[in-house]
This record gives structure tokens, sequence and C-alpha cells, in this order.
């Protein structure tokens, strides 16, 4: 029988110190861009229908590592416990999107407006004030639920593991059906140009295809090998990829960014003050409603820390391929990344301190 997360399971190198990573690939990315100039031009040659092959590569080697570690068997056994699945899948689609959406706008559209530079050309050719881009990759970040990361702040706050995983294939699944609509509606809604078929085809190739693949090859390898080799070995190995996929992507991103975050630095904290607000308030909403709902802690924490967490792979996929890598949409889903780890981790430690309320 499969056991959901091993016992001794920790953070791993590159994931305990992602935050410092991140900040890495930012310097990188400027001094990178500011040493080679026609970098972007010369990526942009390597695409296929404004899809970059390089990029495209990088952000399916994201999305694989995440979607081989689900089992689905488990989502059929959560039916037998409906009300901690209910209530994640109520906040992350009912509540999520426009609180982030309502955030979003309040501070980037309204508070901070002044401080924001102006109007950016967008992939298409399109001409936007960038603090609709802002807003937008906020956007994305609201409507991509539950990262596999989840797995581990889960794990660590010592909560049910087959819980959290469970929500994960569940929202992976219902991202393929809500992702597109919700996040093309509410993208309308900020006038932001949002071209239908390409939103579809980024979820569709970023969560649908890894899923695809990731079930069959997880299906085979266990088969073949066993799922402790599976477990200890293939994913032990695998676990790197996906963060290292996520690094090159994000030294790609700022060294086209790196003028901007010379310049006007402040616009990385004025991002980060929504985004940061958004996680807590909905942890904070999910973690209350789950005491009211009288769940036991251990199943508590895990629906608080995946309503909090965002499945930022798949945010900076979609902002990519909808707004190019230069974007402000772009931007704002990397600033998601920045701030993801340290958050969590804060969250995490709230959970174990607070394992009496319940």
């Amino acid at each position: 029988m499969e056991h959901v997360i091993h016992e001794e399971r920790r953070l791993s190198f590159f994931e305990k110190y992602l935050t410092g990573w991140v900040v890495l690939c930012i310097a990188l990315g400027i001094t990178l861009g500011k040493l080679f100039p026609q970098m972007a031009v010369a990526l942009d040659q390597i695409s296929v229908y404004q899809v970059s092959i390089p990029i495209a590569i990088c952000l399916f080697f994201m999305m694989y590592p995440i979607m081989v570690k689900i089992d689905f068997a488990e989502v059929i056994k959560a039916g037998k416990t409906p009300k901690p699945v209910l209530l994640t899948l109520v906040v992350n689609w009912c509540i999520k999107p426009f609180t982030m959406f309502a955030i979003a706008w309040l501070f980037l559209g309204l508070l901070f407006k002044g401080w924001l530079p102006g109007m950016e050309i967008v992939k298409g050719g399109a001409q936007v004030e960038l603090f609709r881009s802002y807003i937008a990759g906020c956007i994305l970040l609201g409507i991509a639920p539950c990262t596999a990361m989840v797995l581990i702040w889960g794990h660590l706050a010592k909560g049910n593991d087959g819980h959290t995983l469970v929500m994960v294939a569940i929202n992976s699944l219902t991202m393929l059906f809500l992702y597109a609509p919700l996040g093309g509606w509410l993208l309308g809604v900020n006038k932001m140009p949002i071209p239908w078929q390409t939103i579809v085809l980024s979820v569709v190739i970023y969560v649908g295809l890894p899923l695809l693949l990731g079930y069959y090859s997880r299906k085979q390898l266990i088969a073949r090998k066993g799922f402790k080799w599976f477990e200890e070995k293939f994913l032990h190995y695998l676990t790197p990829v996906s963060i290292c996929a996520l690094l090159i992507t994000l030294v790609l991103l700022f060294s086209f960014k790196g003028e901007l975050i010379i310049n006007q630095p402040q616009v990385i904290f004025l991002i980060a003050v929504p985004l940061f607000i958004q996680t807590c308030l909905i942890f904070g909403v999910t973690y209350a409603l789950a005491r009211w709902l009288k769940l036991p802690y251990r199943d508590a924490a895990p629906s608080a820390l995946v309503g909090a967490s965002n499945h930022f792979e798949v945010a900076i996929a979609t902002s990519t391929i909808l707004f190019g890598l230069s974007s402000g949409a772009s931007l704002a889903t990397v600033v998601g990344v920045l701030i993801e780890v340290p958050v969590m981790l804060m969250l995490v430690r709230i959970c174990v301190r607070t394992k009496n309320w319940f």
C-alpha cells in the first residue's frame, strides 16, 4: 500500500532555500540583461505560434515532477470525508479569486497607482497601463490554487497528508475546467486583452499534458519498479528538476525586467504587499471556517494551507504565454514565488502553535 509522503520527508535543499535561489536568479537575470541586451530578441526567434520553445521546455519540466506525485486512487477515498474537500473547493474557487481581484485593485489600482510606472506593450502589440498588467498577474496567481509544495507545508504542520494530496489532485483536475473561463472573465473585467484560445491552450499544455504523462508514467514505473523505488529513488532525483526549471525561467524573466528593478525596486515591494495580505487573509478565513465546521486539526491545517498556497508554476506559464516574459503580469507572478516560501513557513508555524484550538 502506498504511503502518501515518507515520514522522514523534509524540505529538500532546493525547496528549503527557494527564496534565496530566487534572489540569486534576480541578480543573475539583471546581470545577463545588462551584458546581453539582445538575448530577448534571440529567444523570441526560437518560437512556434508566439510560444518560445526554450520557455515551453522549462515550463513543462516545472509541471511534470509535480503531477507525477499525485496518486489518483486517493481521490476516491476523499468521498468518505467530504467536508474538508468541499471547504477547500469553496475557498479556492468561490472566495479566493474575488478577494485577490479586490485586494489587487485596492492596492495596485488605487492606493499604489501613483507610485507605479505608466504604460507597457504586451504580447500581441496591445498598449496597456502597467498597473492593470500587475493586477492581471495577481489574478492569475489568485485563480491558481495549491502547488505540490503544499504537500510539504501540510506535512510540516503535522496535517493529514492524504487530504493534502487529494486536494492537489482535485485542484489540478478542477483547473482544467475552471481556470480558463474564470481567468478570462476576471481579466476581462480588468480591461486586459484576453485571447481565449491562448489561455485554454496554455492550461491544457501546462496542466493537462503533464497531468496525463504524470499519471501514466507513475503507473508504469510503480508497476515495474515498485512504490519504494518510485518514492525513494525516482522522486528523490526528480524533485530538484521542477525547482531548477523554475529558476531558469526566472533568470530569463528578470533579464528582461532588470532595468525596471534597478530603476524602481519599490515596484517589487508594492506588488508583494497585496499578495502577502491575500495569502494571510485566505489562510485566516479557511482556518476559521474549519474550526466552525468542527474539523479535526489534521484536516483543518492542510485545508487552510492549500487555500493560502498558489500554483505559481501555472500562473507563470499562463502569464508568459498571454502577455510575454517581459510583461508586468509575469513580474507579478514571480513576486508571488519570491514571497511564497517565507510566508507559507510562517503560516505552518501558526498552525503548529494553534493545534489546541481544534
